[in-house]
């Protein structure tokens, strides 16, 4: 059974495996501030705004030095340079395959 486009495709940008083992950390992370702020926010929570607000921070941290470990763009970073025109990294080049093969 094949991999979704999607899938294969983040699996190639994240090869590294410290890389991928931060972004397997760092997503939950991200994803469980959303349900954390709403909850805290039902509940008239407000003096805890800081966790999921941690959340985030942590989660995109660690994908952050993920990437530099990769040696490529955070997607998010590609996808505003490439409204703006500008050059990016998706694939390290250490780890892409040259397209005659």
């Amino acid at each position: 059974m094949s991999k979704p486009a999607w899938l294969q495709n983040w699996l190639e940008r994240h090869q590294n495996p410290v890389s991928f083992w931060l972004h397997m950390i760092g997503i939950p992370l991200t994803i469980a501030a959303i349900p954390l702020a709403i909850v805290q926010l039902v509940n008239d929570q407000w003096g805890l705004w800081w966790r999921p607000v941690a959340l985030i921070f942590g989660g995109y941290f660690l994908q952050w030095v993920g990437h530099l470990i990769e040696g490529n763009d955070m997607g998010e970073l590609i996808l505003i340079k490439k409204w703006r025109g500008k050059p990016y990294v998706a694939i390290a080049p250490q780890y892409r395959r040259d397209e005659a093969e």
